[in-house]
């Protein structure tokens, strides 16, 4: 049985063969919103911890609930602005519960991902029935509302077994968002088909960096301007991924908003950058027929 240390290879990037985006572009820029459902019972996210476990929790759930009443809204006309499709890490209880968002999503040709049944349920500890069971159902209740089979992955919490790789190649994912260890896809190791794994951020994040390194608004919108600078004067050298993690919640947020937008604002302002989603970069690189 792999393990998760067996899962890929040490593959310094400095070493691998060159390679190209489309129109030479220097970085492709991956908007990944997470559109995440909280039962209302269980713990969730929480801007004040001293209320988390009690039930209910009017405090935590109304400020994660913003997300799906206002907060989503906001993040769509946003990215309507700058021409902007998302790559959707997407709980499959969304389905059910905010059908409205799905309908939106779908008009604008969003792309959908499996992110498991909704944001309460840590992966990690299930038996392998159980984490079967989760994987079919949502794979099968997001095609069904959204017309997309979904080719990628984000794991609740990006919490795994030992297993989870292998059941997601079975089940037809391409793509793999867990591991956040490279600027570039990569091969990983599964029983049978091919899985990728797909650049993300815990750090390009706005959950982690402002709920748990404490940054503000303005510092966020930085941090997004900073790495895409970096990674734009790298990528003349070496084409670079920048996956931008966002949750409707959390960036939702109207003063929170202004600063996204001047970073979106700068990185259009740059030619030679590809806007993509995680299926199209994942489309180009098995295209360049690279190492699977």
């Amino acid at each position: 049985m792999l393990t998760q240390t067996k899962r890929y290879v040490y593959s310094p990037i400095i070493d691998r063969p060159s390679l190209r985006l489309p129109n030479d572009a220097r970085v492709a820029v991956v908007v990944y919103v997470n559109m995440e459902h909280f039962p209302e019972d269980r713990p969730g996210p929480a801007v004040v911890p001293q209320t988390a476990q009690f039930k209910p929790d009017p405090l935590n759930y109304g400020w994660r609930d913003y997300g799906q009443r206002v907060g989503i809204w906001r993040m769509m006309e946003t990215m309507d602005r700058f021409g902007l499709r998302a790559s959707v890490c997407l709980n499959s209880d969304v389905c059910r519960e905010y059908p409205r968002i799905i309908e939106e999503g779908v008009k604008r040709r969003w792309e959908w991902m499996g992110h498991g049944r909704n944001n309460t349920e840590v992966v990690n500890g299930l038996s392998t029935e159980q984490e079967v069971e989760l994987v079919s159902e949502t794979i099968r209740s997001i095609e069904e509302a959204t017309g997309q089979r979904p080719k990628g992955w984000l794991s609740p919490f990006l919490t795994e077994t030992h297993q989870t790789a292998d059941l997601l190649a079975e089940n037809g994912i391409e793509y793999l968002c867990d591991y956040s260890c490279d600027d570039l896809p990569f091969p990983m190791k599964v029983k049978q088909g091919s899985l990728l794994s797909m650049p993300y951020s815990v750090e390009c994040n706005d959950l982690p960096s402002l709920l748990t390194f404490g940054m503000t608004a303005g510092d966020f919108g930085q941090l997004i301007r900073d790495q895409f600078d970096v990674l734009y004067e790298e990528g003349e050298r070496i084409p670079r991924i920048m996956p931008i993690a966002l949750h409707t919640f959390i960036v939702g947020q109207p003063f929170r908003m202004k600063h996204l937008a001047e970073a979106f604002a700068h990185i259009a302002g740059h030619d030679k950058v590809w806007f993509a989603t995680a299926g199209e970069i994942n489309d180009w690189y098995r295209a360049a027929k690279l190492p699977i």
